[in-house]
């Protein structure tokens, strides 16, 4: 999916997996107070863009109706073997 060049400001959204609690999570420094978890990738991003037209609006970012969430995922994993 292309971004078209009316889209609106860019946000960088980090999810981090979290093995011992096994769930994705959620930060950024673009969105103060974003808060997320979920099982999945997938349920993560679904959350964050149910999160963040609300969240724009409490910050007083809220003018637009475009932004452009860009998420970059951070999963390590350790293996074993012979």
């Amino acid at each position: 999916m292309g971004l078209t060049k009316a889209a609106g400001k860019v946000f960088d959204v980090m999810a981090h997996w979290d093995a011992e609690a096994s769930v994705w999570w959620a930060e950024s420094n673009d969105l103060r107070g974003l808060v997320a978890e979920s099982d999945t990738i997938e349920g993560l991003i679904a959350d964050v863009r149910e999160i963040v037209p609300e969240l724009l609006r409490l910050n007083g970012d809220g003018h637009g109706s475009s932004v452009i969430l860009r998420f970059a995922a951070d999963r390590s994993e350790e293996i074993t073997f012979a």
